[in-house]
């Protein structure tokens, strides 16, 4: 029998309430494994429980059925407190929109997860610096996120989003607000880092090119992942 992947997914339900009372069932029995360090993209049109998917195996949702292993361990035996941990330990977000903190510096930004992780009272200016210096903004330490272009908002949420030097980088989207060439680039970065740091990377995106680039391609539909086809890759 196969081993399990780093991430392990195993008969995965999920089903929400509608405001008009109707159960939607978003995910019905989804597999999936993932080695440590691979890449992986997730296409599918809009609603159809990609993002969800995100959520559930980053922690911030819990399956209704089901099983979501990471490196052994089963997230949905895990506490409120427990997941939380999990996620600032383990896990890197990055979304379509940065939803960077406006009212602080760049480098403030990217410190903000290590203050949280250790307090305060830790001197993390040098690695946060090195942050910015590994995505390209340096130079732009004391801008504050209005001042920075949008892919420059992204590289400083990605730097954010690494700063824990996280297992697991889930990306939602990351260049659906970005020009082809800006996205172009921020997918790069994305792939460098994935190179460097060895960090296992989830990415949802619409854009076939984007989700080419990663070593494994799959459209969800349905509830249940399916492998892209070459149409869909090429398309």
């Amino acid at each position: 029998m196969a081993q399990p992947g780093f991430i392990h997914i195993a008969d995965l339900h999920k089903q929400y309430l509608s405001g008009q009372g109707q159960v939607l069932h978003i995910l019905r029995g989804l597999d999936l494994d993932i080695a440590q360090a691979d890449t992986v993209s997730i296409m599918g049109a809009s609603g159809v429980g990609k993002s969800t998917l995100l959520h559930l195996i980053g922690g911030l949702d819990t399956p209704d059925q089901g099983r979501i292993l990471i490196d052994g361990r089963p997230l949905e035996e895990l506490s409120e407190d427990e997941r939380a941990h999990f996620r600032n330990e383990t896990v890197g977000f990055v979304f379509q929109f940065h939803h960077l903190l406006m009212d602080f510096t760049a480098l403030e930004n990217v410190m903000m997860p290590m203050w949280i992780k250790a307090g305060r009272t830790r001197d993390v200016r040098a690695q946060g610096l090195g942050l910015l210096e590994e995505v390209g903004l340096g130079h732009r330490a004391q801008h504050r996120p209005a001042n920075l272009s949008g892919g420059e908002q992204q590289r400083l949420a990605i730097a954010r989003a690494i700063a824990n030097q996280p297992a697991i980088l889930l990306a939602d989207e990351p260049t659906g607000n970005l020009d082809e060439d800006t996205g172009a680039h921020v997918t790069e970065l994305l792939l460098r880092l994935n190179g460097e740091r060895r960090m296992t990377m989830v990415l949802v995106t619409h854009n076939p090119h984007i989700a080419a680039r990663m070593r494994h391609q799959y459209v969800l539909e349905h509830g249940r992942l399916h492998a892209a086809s070459r149409a869909q890759r090429d398309a």
